[in-house]
């Protein structure tokens, strides 16, 4: 996984104008991504599991975390002098995927040991839907503030979750119920996306930006689809 997280180095060879370009299209895959893993991928595989009741309360806290989060964070951006601070909305994103890596780390693993011919297949699966996602997520970083190599840096870290969580589910060989803590990354997920995301992309009235972003979303929650209909 740590691979896929580089998949946006690509984009450091483009001209700075060209780029901007091609953020409003990245960040509104991006939010299409994330609430197509959410609605297709997250949330089935955990209310499957957990009462609906206990399964709505850790959605509820995973979207309200991020709430207070961000609260917090912009608390501290509004404290800080330098125009270079980087916007709140860039740490969520790594918070929120490395949570996700981590917990995509501990269910694969626990397949793995559980069956190695689906656990492979799960692998496969994670890294075809990881490879919008991540090209999305470097989109936003550098819209935060961050720089191109900076927000490679970064996303690196953040996919390093994904073996820390391999290992665990190694250690502990498959005793963990990972229901709740899926649940609770997808409420990180659709926060992010309604509240961030979304509000960015339709912050544009041209015609043309609103026709790009749209068709942008839409296929990031298409290929989302796609992928969950594939694999289950």
């Amino acid at each position: 996984m740590a691979s896929i997280a580089m998949s946006g180095s690509f984009v450091i060879l483009i001209p700075p104008r060209k780029f901007e370009k091609l953020l409003l299209p990245l960040i509104s895959i991006a939010a299409g991504s994330l609430l197509g893993g959410a609605f297709f991928h997250m949330l089935p595989e955990g209310i499957g599991v957990l009462p609906p009741r206990q399964a709505g309360m850790w959605l509820g806290a995973g979207f309200t975390s991020f709430l207070a989060l961000e609260q917090f964070l912009e608390w501290h951006h509004s404290h800080r002098a330098s125009s270079r601070t980087k916007r709140p909305v860039g740490l969520l994103i790594l918070l929120g995927d490395g949570l996700h890596n981590f917990i995509g780390g501990l269910g694969i693993a626990s397949t793995f040991l559980l069956n190695p011919a689906a656990g492979l297949a799960a692998w496969l699966a994670a890294v075809a839907h990881e490879l919008p996602q991540e090209l999305g997520d470097f989109g936003i970083l550098v819209h935060s503030g961050w720089s191109p190599r900076s927000a490679l840096c970064w996303n690196l870290i953040s996919a390093l979750t994904f073996p820390a969580g391999a290992i665990l589910a190694w250690l502990i060989a498959g005793d963990l119920s990972l229901a709740g803590l899926i649940l609770f990354a997808s409420g990180n997920f659709i926060y992010i996306a309604a509240s961030d995301l979304v509000p960015e992309i339709k912050s544009h009235a041209n015609p043309y930006e609103v026709g790009v972003s749209f068709v942008a979303f839409s296929i990031g929650m298409l290929v989302m689809l796609l992928l969950a209909l594939q694999h289950g």
